[in-house]
């Protein structure tokens, strides 16, 4: 069991993989091979102390200090420079220099995309915005390996995944137009060719990262049709080979809520040179893999690919689905926000209550701080064990086909379950702290103010319920999740999870009676139900992956700790009670309180089970 939080001031200086052995359990679970599960170990170990001892602390800064736009130099010439707090540029020069873009294992296949994605749940617990600028390199990266000119694939890559922060660059990506948000096919963004390259012209309406080098561009080229079919994928360099701009210009930066670190621009292009993000001629290799090579469950070229946050890519003849698939990938990094935010906030709400005093006693003596505190690593645990489930799938599939599948549907599930819990999480544990937690100079401000924006990030939720509906219409994606999921549930035999299982068990069948339903009900009645319905099938998901992690641990370890989490997390979710519940005897967040949110151990005959009744024996 953890040590009590009464022992900490605060989550910033602390190790922060020391302090989730739910992250360390994962890793167990999900890369049974001994060489991955040791290079996991040292990666996620030293991030853990990076994050938790140094970025963290510098985050706070950045925040309160954001960049701002030098139009012009002291002799009056447009410069469009973008000035940071030192802490900014501090912090990505040190995921540079531990690998955050560039590749660093001496595995040619590359790191496990289980680790990779851990590694930015730890970044994102002290800063989602320097997990999106980064990550946008990353994607950057990837579409430069497989689509630059070969001429200039090599200078391009060496600088994207550079470890030396003097000669690294960034990536960006310029997709939304203020005519086209939601519908990217409305951009009116245009490409002319001149010679191999192309003259890209249109203003761009949220450019994150603007001061990168790189830019992926969405733009029509000159002569192809209306509508999204007729985008492709450009990649554009900020500066001219002789280093003067390249027909870029900043407008202004964006006012933000949050994520203040990475700046936001609005931008205009002008005949800005740049090359179509196609294939060498022959077969593309990745025309149906998407960023993740779903065969090895592996990054590829960098191991940020596997959760890089990059909007849409098209080529022509791929249309629609290349963007899809990229677009997926992108919201697989939101959803990873979301995680970082949940968990940073938990963090800080136990050390908080463990040592503040009211009315002679610690605050998290109290039920209802109890209750609180509880849900929040429950609803946390969930949200972890369906996210890491989209980096996992290759493995827990039966092919690679049904992994693209699966992940289809679980990631926009994922981007979804997680951003909207984050803004709850941070909420409540604002709440805990009370007027402090309101206050700027505390750290759960910055993490609600941060969530908000995650919710819109690669899609409204409207835009992702719309996207499962789509998954499930169009690709057929539900039959690889109810196949998944039922293969989970076949695991949660122990009698400790026999209510778990009977609980997910009957939420499944409504699942697959409701997408029957809305498979034949009229267009618009189907569209009023995609969120009931997506938020159903995320339901359901965390309730069979949490009962499948409990057979584990209980199998692995003889350990009831993950089941008493399941069992919580069925009764709030798959189940309903009486009086809202007001009769229940279930003592769970008073008994268990201290094993849950310290991760102790539980023993099974340390148990005992009536009805619907966890408790302690008396």
């Amino acid at each position: 069991m953890l040590s009590d939080y009464r022992a900490h001031d605060g989550a910033i200086g602390l190790d922060w993989y020391e302090l989730d052995p739910n992250l360390s359990f994962l890793l167990d679970r999900h890369l049974p091979d001994g060489t991955d599960r040791a290079l996991a170990e040292a990666e996620v170990a030293t991030y853990g102390r990076l994050v938790g001892e140094t970025l963290a602390a510098r985050a706070e800064e950045t925040d309160k200090h954001g960049p701002y736009l030098s139009r012009h130099d002291r002799w009056g010439q447009e410069r469009d420079l973008v000035v940071h707090h030192p802490t900014w540029t501090a912090n990505k020069a040190d995921l540079v220099r531990h690998g955050f873009v560039g590749a660093r294992s001496a595995n040619a296949e590359g790191i496990p995309a289980v680790v990779t994605a851990a590694l930015a749940f730890l970044v994102c617990q002290a800063e989602t915005a320097a997990y999106c600028a980064l990550g946008m390199t990353a994607g950057a990266a990837d579409m430069v390996e497989r689509y630059a000119p070969a001429s200039r694939r090599a200078d391009l890559l060496e600088h994207l995944t550079s470890l030396d922060p003097e000669r690294a660059w960034e990536g960006g990506m310029f997709l939304t137009e203020r005519q086209g948000g939601s519908d990217v096919g409305a951009n009116t963004t245009r490409a002319v060719r001149d010679g191999d390259e192309w003259l890209v012209s249109g203003d761009k309406h949220f450019c994150s990262n603007v001061d990168a080098e790189v830019f992926i561009v969405l733009a029509r080229p000159e002569g192809h049709p209306p509508g999204t079919s007729g985008l492709a994928t450009f990649i554009v360099p900020r500066h001219l080979d002789d280093g003067s701009p390249n027909g870029f210009v900043i407008q202004r930066l964006k006012p933000k809520l949050g994520t203040t670190g990475v700046p936001t621009a609005e931008v205009h292009l002008d005949n800005a040179r740049g090359w179509l993000a196609a294939p060498e001629p022959g077969p593309d290799p990745y025309a149906s893999e998407g960023a993740i090579h779903e065969g090895s469950g592996r990054s590829g070229t960098s191991p940020m690919a596997a959760t890089a946050v990059l909007e849409g890519a098209t080529v022509p003849g791929q249309g629609v689905k290349r963007m899809l698939e990229m677009v997926n990938t992108s919201r697989f990094g939101v959803a990873l926000m979301g995680l970082g935010i949940h968990r940073r906030c938990f963090l800080e709400a136990a050390i908080y209550a463990a040592g503040r005093q009211q009315f002679g006693q610690r605050i998290d003596s109290f039920p209802m701080v109890r209750e609180t505190l509880v849900d929040l690593l429950v609803e946390l645990e969930a949200g972890m064990a369906l996210t890491f489930e989209c980096a996992a799938a290759a493995r827990s599939s039966a092919d690679p086909d049904q992994a693209r599948l699966l992940r289809r549907v679980l990631v926009p599930l994922a981007k979804m379950r997680t951003t909207r819990t984050a803004v709850w999480a941070a909420g409540q544990a604002l709440e805990l702290l009370g007027g402090n937690g309101y206050m700027e100079d505390w750290p759960l401000a910055r993490q609600l103010r941060d969530a908000h924006c995650h919710t819109i990030w690669e899609g409204t939720e409207n835009i992702i319920c719309l996207d499962v509906r789509r998954a499930m219409r169009k690709e057929g994606a539900h039959t690889a999740l109810f196949d998944r999921l039922e293969r989970a549930l076949s695991t949660a035999t122990h009698p400790l999870l026999a209510t778990v299982a009977e609980s997910v068990a009957g939420a499944l069948v409504d699942a697959r009676a409701a997408v029957e339903h809305l498979a034949s009900a009229p267009e618009d009645m189907a569209a009023l139900h995609a969120r009931r319905l997506a938020e159903l099938l995320a339901d359901v998901a965390e309730g069979a992956l949490l009962a499948e992690e409990a057979a584990w641990s209980l199998e692995r370890d003889a350990d009831a700790r993950k089941a008493v989490v399941a069992r919580r997390f069925a009764d709030r979710h798959l189940s309903s009670a009486p009086l809202r519940g007001i009769l229940s005897r279930d003592r769970t967040v008073l008994d268990l309180f201290e094993p849950i949110v310290r991760y102790g151990r539980i023993e099974t005959d340390d148990l005992s089970f009536s009805e619907r009744d966890w408790r302690f024996p008396a």
